[in-house]
């Protein structure tokens, strides 16, 4: 009985995965997509199946065997990348010389007797996809987190298109209706789905080398925990009659929006640079060793509850290269708009992967977020950081500790001490009250068209208000900022008084 539940749930989870494939082909219908009229692929061996055909139709002609040679090779070495970051090791210490239908995938077993892609092409078989229960492999989640399976897919709803990228691409879904998930599929046609089959012509296989860089992904979620690394949720893996399918469920996270993010206040531009310094410490110091993020444009990060996590891990890599054999053995870094030269260490160019790190920080987001609208006292300090790391002059422990300074004069009102502005007006103070209307914009404002400010102190908002030629009144809310920081609206007058429990008016009376 237990059996045939297993089964059951197996066959309706695979049916709930061919369905979001389905939605793949179908999901982004804008101007330049043809996922709309692009039918879902299915794969029994090495036969390629559309949506209303059945088992037994013509396949896909074979490949030429020189190709399918080239293809198994990138298999291999991507299978031998997705085992290293598991700690299992490579090439010297497992045997990839195995019908992938006789291994598991994730936790379930192939259905035996099933066609093999070795049926066909013998000489050319391809690794075995690592068992993710083994140790150092994600067999949990992290800590506090749930831990999904397919299952857990079953009871998911709302499934909407988010995005893709060059191999994935990404959903939303909702689970028992409270709580968000994000889902992580091979993208049929994606670029590296495409490309691969068009040089190789071989669907099945070009799925299988797609999917080993979705496990490289699973993996380092994994191996990486950390709060500004996107949580791993889970997995759901179907292989039944030859038919695959593989979807990672991680944690949900807003896209990083640049533009919306430059017109937002300076607190939590300055979470997201915080969050990032802190995010390439960990990785230079990683039980991987020092991470480098090849890939580190803005669209590979996430804000979930305002701090920043990486979501898009698969061209991560722990390789550091060996020094050039000539002559002055230096090691060079180069960027569209600079260059710089790094000394080479015991024969590799060590630090060259948080050298990289820094300087994208610097480039993508530094520059833009960190001193723009911050408080004056604190401008000297985040210019030194924004020129240091612009130069490499510091390490990432270095530019770390100068960025926690600065949250620590922020949070403990400590910018204030050498201000000497002096108030030049009386404000009337009104408990339990608020003002509906009378806004006015300012900037960078925590919501468009009013004014909604963070303020230290009571002083610190008269001093705004004084600063600002329309305002002629404010509110101290009973909401607080990350940092402590309470949330002030800041109001064109006074008329339309009304009753606000915990809320704090000042009516400016003179000046």
């Amino acid at each position: 009985m237990k059996r045939r539940k297993r089964m059951v749930a197996g066959g309706l989870c695979l049916s709930f995965l061919l369905g979001s494939l389905l939605n793949m082909q179908t999901g982004p219908t804008g101007p330049g997509s043809d996922h709309r009229d692009s039918p879902l692929r299915l794969y029994r061996g090495d036969s390629e199946l559309r949506v209303g055909e059945t088992p037994g139709t013509d396949p896909v002609s074979d490949p030429l065997p020189d190709s399918l040679q080239a293809l198994d090779k990138q298999i291999r070495e991507r299978y031998y990348e997705v085992l290293r970051y598991r700690g299992v090791g490579g090439p010297g210490r497992t045997d990839p010389v195995r019908p992938l239908e006789r291994r598991r995938l994730m936790d379930l077993d192939l259905e035996p007797g099933g066609p093999s892609w070795d049926t066909r092409h013998s000489r050319y078989r391809n690794p075995p996809v690592p068992n993710l229960q083994q140790p150092g492999s994600p067999g949990r989640a992290a800590t506090g987190a749930p831990w999904l399976g397919c299952i857990s897919v079953l009871n998911l709803t709302e499934l909407r298109y988010l995005g893709s990228g060059y191999t994935k691409a990404v959903y939303r879904a909702d689970l028992n209706q409270s709580f968000s998930v994000a889902l992580k599929s091979v993208d049929f046609r994606g670029h590296d789905m495409e490309s691969c089959v068009r040089r190789f012509g071989s669907v099945p296989d070009c799925y299988r080398l797609a999917s080993f860089k979705l496990l490289k992904e699973m993996n380092l979620m994994d191996r990486l925990r950390h709060r500004n690394v996107l949580r791993l949720y889970g997995y759901c893996y179907q292989a039944t009659g030859g038919i695959q399918a593989l979807t990672a469920i991680t944690e949900l996270g807003n896209p990083l929006e640049m533009i919306q993010l430059l017109q937002t206040a300076w607190e939590e531009r300055f979470r997201v640079c915080l969050s990032l310094v802190r995010l390439i410490y960990f990785l230079a110091h990683s039980p991987l060793g020092s991470v480098s993020l090849l890939d580190f444009r803005p669209r590979q990060f996430v804000l979930v509850g305002g701090e920043l996590k990486v979501s898009d891990l698969d061209d991560a890599t722990v390789d550091e290269p060996s020094c050039p054999p000539a002559p002055p053995h230096g090691c060079n870094i180069n960027f569209p708009a600079r260059n710089f030269s790094l000394p080479c260490s015991r024969g590799r160019c060590i630090g060259i992967n948080e050298k990289r790190n820094l300087y994208n920080a610097y480039r993508f987001f530094f520059t833009y977020l960190l001193p723009h609208s911050a408080p004056s006292t604190l401008r000297p300090l985040l210019d030194r950081i924004v020129n240091a790391t612009g130069e490499l002059q510091w390490s990432v422990d270095e530019t770390l500790v100068h960025m926690e300074e600065v949250l620590h004069l922020y949070k403990t009102g400590l910018y204030l001490h050498n201000n000497t502005h002096t108030h030049t007006a009386d404000y009337k103070e009104v408990l339990d009250s608020s003002i509906p209307g009378e806004n006015y914009h300012c900037w960078p404002s925590y919501q468009h068209d009013v004014c909604l400010l963070s303020v230290f102190s009571l002083q610190e908002a008269v001093r705004v208000c004084e600063s600002h030629a329309h305002c002629r009144a404010f509110i101290l809310t009973n909401q607080t900022t990350w940092t402590g920081h309470q949330l002030v609206w800041f109001k064109s007058g006074s008329t339309g008084l009304s009753q606000a429990r915990g809320q704090a008016t000042y009516i400016r009376m003179s000046s």
